[in-house]
C-alpha cells in the first residue's frame, strides 16, 4: 500500500510539474510574442512616422508650387492686360493715323472705318472679329493688328477671310473683300510672307504708319 501510495503521488506530481513546464513554457512563448508583437509595432510606427513625415513634406512642396503657379497666373494676367492695352492703343494709332488717307493714296477710297468689328451667322455656325475693317460700295478691307506680327497671324487672318466671305455671300454682299496686317513689330520675313500672299502690312514706322502694298494686284477674296 505505501509503495502504491508513494507511486500515485509520484504520479500527481509529475503531472503537477508538467502542468508548471507547460505553463512556463506557455509563459515564455506568450512572452516572446510580446515582445515581437511590440517589435512589431514599433517597427510598423516609425514607418508610419516616416510616411507621414513624407507625406507632410510633399504637401509644403505641392503648396509651395501652388504659391509659385498662382504668382505666374496673376504676372501673365497682368503680362496679358498690359499687352491688351498696348494693342489697343496700336489699333486706335493706326485708326487715327491717317489709315484711311494712305489707302486712298492707294487707289481705295473707303467711307467707313470701323475698329474691332465682329461678324457672324448663325445658321452657319460661323463667326469671328476683325481688329480694323474698312469699307464702301465695292470694297472692304479686313486687317489684323498685333503688336508683335507673326507669320501664324497672317495665315489667321486668311481663316478669317474665308469665314468673311461665306457670312457675306449668305446676306448676298457681292463686294470684293481684300486683307492687311498690322504691327508694332514687323520682322522682314513676316512682312515678305504677307506680301507674297497679297496681303498689305501696316506697320510703324517711328511715331508715322506706313503702308507696304504686295508687288502686282493684292489678293480678292
Amino acid at each position: 500500500m505505501s509503495a502504491q501510495q508513494l507511486t500515485y503521488e509520484g504520479v500527481l506530481e509529475l503531472i503537477r510539474e508538467s502542468i508548471r513546464e507547460s505553463n512556463r513554457s506557455t509563459n515564455r512563448s506568450i512572452s516572446r510574442s510580446i515582445r515581437k508583437t511590440s517589435h512589431l509595432i514599433k517597427e510598423q510606427g516609425a514607418e508610419f512616422d516616416r510616411r507621414m513625415q513624407e507625406t507632410d513634406r510633399r504637401m509644403q512642396e505641392t503648396d509651395q508650387r501652388m504659391q509659385e503657379t498662382d504668382q505666374l497666373i496673376k504676372r501673365i494676367a497682368k503680362e496679358n492686360a498690359k499687352l491688351g492695352d498696348r494693342l489697343g492703343e496700336l489699333v486706335q494709332s493706326m485708326v487715327e493715323g491717317g489709315i484711311k488717307r494712305m489707302f486712298k493714296d492707294l487707289g481705295y477710297d473707303f467711307d467707313v472705318i470701323n475698329p474691332k468689328h465682329n461678324f457672324g451667322n448663325r445658321e452657319l455656325n460661323v463667326y469671328g472679329e476683325i481688329d480694323i475693317l474698312l469699307e464702301n460700295g465695292d470694297f472692304a478691307l479686313l486687317m489684323e493688328v498685333k503688336t508683335n506680327l507673326s507669320v501664324d497671324d497672317v495665315n489667321e487672318l486668311k481663316a478669317k477671310l474665308k469665314k468673311f466671305r461665306l457670312v457675306a455671300d449668305v446676306k448676298n454682299d457681292k463686294r470684293r473683300f481684300i486683307a492687311a496686317v498690322g504691327g508694332g513689330v514687323v520682322r522682314k520675313n513676316v512682312r515678305d510672307f504677307a506680301l507674297k500672299q497679297g496681303i498689305f502690312v501696316v506697320q510703324q514706322s517711328g511715331e508715322n504708319v506706313e503702308i507696304i502694298a504686295p508687288k502686282g494686284k493684292p489678293k480678292v477674296w
